[in-house]
């Protein structure tokens, strides 16, 4: 069973989790100030936790085919668009994005009860050439850990599943997000099917565990 150890992010102002002995990514590479990212010393998964300019119902807009072409029986509220929006940025235009469990409203425990969080889980498929618009968090991180092949479409195509959590800051005109980001293509060459639904535990876990534990202690931080 995973263990997962509070940490401080952002200099001690938000507190969180991450699982026990992963690796702060800011000792081996330049990480930008509105990330916190976090590597497993095992695997290919990592977690990113960020900053983001609030998004507006304006900008989810582009969502609108995408989430009726694969939710058609389950139209989505503002918050929650916002949410797979923060997702959505993430990919490069050759990707394919799927939901596997669209954005599920959660009751944060450790925030005031009028803060909007949800949570969810995605897999997206990139062509193995493709530069990874996840790369903005620093060589060999993106969204899958810079791995390419999976056995779904061979070895031209790379597959990541995302697990996500969108904290909507309305005052502070923020949304804190954070991405648990599983590649697949090195446990399913190994033919480790065990290893990868270990993994995927891991990840759900994790954002189980945020949903109670995330925090603001430091409301300066969005000035």
């Amino acid at each position: 069973m995973t263990t997962y150890t509070p940490r401080d992010f952002y200099g001690g102002a938000i507190k969180g989790l991450i699982p026990q002995n992963w690796v702060d990514a800011s000792n081996v590479r330049e990480i930008p100030s509105h990330q916190e990212v976090y590597l497993s010393r095992t695997t290919l998964t990592s977690q990113i936790t960020e900053i983001n300019q609030r998004v507006t119902d304006p900008e989810t807009s582009s969502l609108d085919t995408l989430i009726n072409t694969q939710l058609q029986s389950q139209p989505l509220k503002p918050d929650a668009k916002a949410a797979l929006y923060h997702v959505h940025d993430l990919c490069d235009e050759d990707d394919k994005l799927e939901i596997v469990t669209a954005p599920t409203r959660v009751i944060l425990r450790k925030f005031p009860a009028g803060v909007v969080g949800y949570r969810g889980v995605v897999r997206v498929v990139s062509p193995k050439a493709s530069s990874r618009a996840g790369a903005r968090v620093g060589s060999g991180v993106g969204i899958g850990g810079a791995v390419a092949g999976s056995s779904a479409e061979g070895e031209l195509t790379s597959t990541v599943t995302l697990w996500y959590l969108v904290v909507r800051l309305v005052e502070q005109e923020t949304d804190l997000v954070v991405f648990v980001n599983v590649p697949r293509e090195e446990f399913e060459r190994a033919g480790d099917l065990r290893g990868l639904e270990a993994e995927e535990r891991l990840a759900e876990g994790l954002i189980d565990g945020l949903v109670q534990e995330l925090e603001v202690v430091d409301w300066g931080l969005f000035c």
